[in-house]
């Protein structure tokens, strides 16, 4: 486990504010479970792994819900869709291990088609409802027209069905009544949404002791990144650049989000 910092450290860094009202994330013990919904194997090993590691190591509870298994990623992947589904699936199984997380779900929509359904809000409330976590991280709806490549169709359509999942049919007993009425899941009010991705981050974690976990999970989809020799500068740099934008010491690494207080 990674050590605790002091208490007066960790007093320091939650009153810190950072440029643009961006805050420092600090251990929160209200945080017991928490639910990681993106739109392919590999999002979130990009995206948030440091931070899920970070939080596995102070004990929360980590799930992974995948609406997509993959089947369209990989351009040099020469193989039958289901094959290539399975493959990605058991990479990101192997990531997952990597930075503490065991429990995964995989809702199986197509790659590359996804869309803020109903269907998928339903999904997406039933798992919401199952893991009942106290906080969500997930993609941004919102388009990068200064990044392009961050603004994949899959990833805004998931943040916008993931919100839409958190408020209101999460929590409300008359949505999708056949998850109460046939199944049992009784409502669940998530709290707080953090959203990855966003070119308007209000929160940094700090992932620079658990660079290495990120790395090792990023390199078990070596169907997508191959051996993985790039990664490792590539990571530190990202890292580097959004501590330093956010005002942390020089040397650290970090993640960002936007957070939404949902309740």
């Amino acid at each position: 486990m990674t050590p605790k910092r002091p208490k007066d450290e960790e007093k320091a860094a939650a009153k810190r504010t950072m440029p643009n009202a961006v805050v420092e994330y600090v251990p929160d013990d209200t945080i017991k479970r928490a639910l990681a919904i993106v739109a392919h194997p590999d999002d979130v090993d990009f995206g948030m792994a440091g931070t899920v590691a970070t939080l596995t190591s102070q004990g929360v509870e980590v799930t992974y819900c995948l609406v997509t298994s993959g089947d369209a990623g990989g351009d040099e992947l020469i193989m039958p869709r289901e094959e290539r589904a399975k493959l990605r699936e058991d990479e990101q199984r192997v990531a997952a291990a990597c930075v503490g997380v065991t429990e995964l779900v995989f809702l199986g929509y197509a790659d590359g088609m996804v869309e803020p359904t109903l269907a998928l809000r339903r999904d997406l409330a039933r798992v919401i409802r199952k893991v009942r976590p106290d906080v969500v991280l997930t993609q941004s709806p919102e388009r990068n027209y200064d990044r392009i490549f961050a603004s994949h169709p899959d990833h805004m359509a998931t943040g916008e069905a993931t919100l839409r999942a958190v408020y209101p049919d999460a929590r409300n007993p008359h949505a999708f009544p056949a998850l109460l009425n046939d199944e049992g899941l009784k409502p669940h009010t998530v709290t707080r949404v953090w959203i990855g991705g966003t070119s308007a981050p209000t929160m940094v974690v700090d992932t620079t002791a658990s660079i290495d976990k990120k790395l090792e999970a990023l390199k078990s989809h070596k169907s997508q990144v191959g051996d993985g020799a790039r990664l490792d500068a590539m990571l530190r740099e990202w890292g580097g650049m959004i501590a330093k934008n956010a005002g942390l010491p020089k040397g650290r690494l970090a993640e960002a989000f936007k957070v939404i207080a949902t309740s």
